[in-house]
């Protein structure tokens, strides 16, 4: 049998079908199987862009669980936190990798709002979009002994003491930062005099509520279940359209009356200029995750909502959501011209 030479890249292996006379072999299963043999060889840098205990580390740590336990890839995928800019470290960091087809991050929002506000030079544009995976929401949160019994006794006070903070894990004109406006806004207080303060991930914001050094805290939903479990908190809402089977006794902003939602989907990109057959093996992967027993046990623990699109699928769908969030951001006055 006429056999390729080794250490051949997927392009070159595709040339020399057609050089050997098997061209035709391309289209056949076995062809497919030897062009999409790729597969990862080393340690995967599994980037969290942010502290420990926010949405994108809690996404990081349970699919590279996850993937471990299933055994869903030949290599160990090594959760990395790195924090700053409300993701803007990190994504320097990772540009720099062009090619390197053993690094991905977990994005969200704040890869589109970010750059907008024109904190990062570095945009969705700049990486490869590997697949979307779930849907979370917002959640308001407070100390367990607040006097607030609803979202709008909170955007009461707010309008009443302006100063009253309300705390969240991404930068100013990032995901927490456009979900709390959008609700205040429609409950009536002015988005821009909004008292917004960032931490770097949702953990640090928890602590600094716990700490009384905000009076709430707007963050992933999912996140904010070990808290709610243990009673350290009390939630006022959810940016959903329904509320949550896993929180169902927390109301949303529209049964209240404050007529919001706000999405959080959450997924996963690559260094830029990663290799198509790299792209191809890591949507296929987690497209497998998401059928295991072991994930539906930790998505419905944490309330997550399965949303998958392959890489061009999402590709499309992050530039719609730029386009919609530059209105958003607009209109809060916070884009950069």
């Amino acid at each position: 049998m006429n056999t390729p030479p080794n250490g051949l890249a997927r392009r070159d292996v595709l040339k020399w079908m057609g050089a050997s006379g098997l061209s035709g072999m391309a289209l056949s299963p076995l062809g497919m199987a030897w062009a999409q043999a790729w597969q990862p060889r080393q340690a995967v840098e599994y980037i969290a862009p942010a502290n420990p205990g926010g949405g994108w580390d809690t996404l990081i740590r349970t699919t590279a669980r996850v993937i471990q336990e299933e055994r869903l890839a030949p290599v160990n995928f090594a959760p990395i936190n790195t924090p700053g800019g409300g993701g803007a470290v990190a994504w320097a960091q990772i540009a720099a990798k062009r090619g390197n087809p053993h690094v991905l991050f977990a994005a969200s929002p704040p890869i589109i709002l970010v750059p907008l506000s024109g904190a990062s030079r570095f945009g969705h544009k700049d990486f490869t979009p590997i697949a979307r995976l779930i849907t979370d929401y917002s959640i308001l949160l407070v100390r367990t002994d607040a006097p607030y019994k609803n979202a709008k006794e909170l955007f009461e006070a707010i309008k009443a003491r302006p100063n009253l903070s309300v705390g969240g894990g991404s930068a100013p004109g990032s995901m927490d930062h456009i979900s709390i406006a959008g609700a205040a806004s429609a409950a009536g207080v002015a988005a821009n005099r909004l008292n917004y303060i960032a931490f770097s991930g949702g953990g640090e914001a928890m602590t600094n509520l716990l700490g009384r050094h905000v009076e709430a805290v707007i963050t992933g939903a999912g996140e904010a279940q070990a808290q709610l479990k243990g009673g350290q908190v009390r939630a006022l809402a959810i940016s959903g359209p329904k509320r949550m089977s896993s929180i169902p006794d927390v109301p949303t902003y529209q049964e209240q009356g404050i007529n919001f939602t706000f999405d959080i989907w959450r997924g996963i990109m690559g260094a830029p200029g990663m290799p198509a057959e790299a792209v191809a093996y890591y949507q296929d992967m987690y497209a497998r995750m998401l059928k295991t027993p072991t994930w539906a046990q930790a998505r419905d623990q944490l309330g997550w909502i399965d949303a998958y699109q392959n890489s061009a699928e999402f590709g499309a769908f992050l530039d719609e959501q730029h386009k919609q969030f530059s209105t958003v951001l607009s209109d809060l006055g916070l884009v950069r011209r």
